[in-house]
C-alpha cells in the first residue's frame, strides 16, 4: 500500500515515516493532534481571530490553542499578522501549505463522523466485555 502511494506522487519520498529519526514523525504528530485539525478545517473558510478559533472549537485551553497556533506557524501552514490596535488584533490565515492539508484532514473527519456511532458502539461492547472478564 505505501508503495502504491508513493508511486501516486510521481517520485521518492523525501521523508521515511518507518525510520525512527526521520522528521516526518513530527509532522505526523502535528497534523494528527485534534487542535491542529479543528485550526485547518475552520481556516478553511478565511481568517480567523484568536478569540474567534478559541469560541468555535470550544473547551480548549488559550494556552493549548496558543502552543497549536504557533507550531503551526513555525510548520508552515499558518501565518500570523499582529495588529496595532487597542486592544491587539491578531489574525491567523491558512498558508499555500495549511491549505493542502484541507482536502486529507476533511476526508478523515468525515470518516470519524460517518463512523461514530461504530466506533462507540464497538468501544461499549470491549468495555463491556473488560469489565466482565476482571
Amino acid at each position: 500500500m505505501l508503495d502504491r502511494l508513493r508511486g501516486k506522487r510521481g517520485q521518492a519520498a523525501e521523508g521515511d515515516l518507518f525510520n525512527p529519526d526521520c522528521p516526518t514523525r513530527l509532522v505526523l504528530d502535528q497534523i494528527g493532534d485534534k487542535w491542529t485539525v479543528l485550526v485547518v478545517l475552520l481556516l478553511s473558510d478565511g481568517t480567523m481571530r484568536f478569540s474567534e478559533l478559541r469560541a468555535r472549537i470550544g473547551s480548549v485551553a488559550p494556552k493549548v490553542l496558543t502552543q497549536t497556533l504557533r507550531r503551526m506557524e513555525r510548520n508552515g501552514l499558518i501565518t500570523r499578522e499582529v495588529f496595532a490596535e487597542v486592544p491587539p488584533r491578531v489574525d491567523y490565515t491558512l498558508t499555500e501549505l495549511g491549505h493542502s492539508l484541507i482536502d486529507p484532514i476533511a476526508i478523515i473527519s468525515d470518516w470519524a463522523e460517518t463512523h461514530i456511532h461504530r466506533i462507540v458502539t464497538a468501544q461499549r461492547s470491549y468495555d463491556a466485555t473488560q469489565d466482565g472478564g476482571a
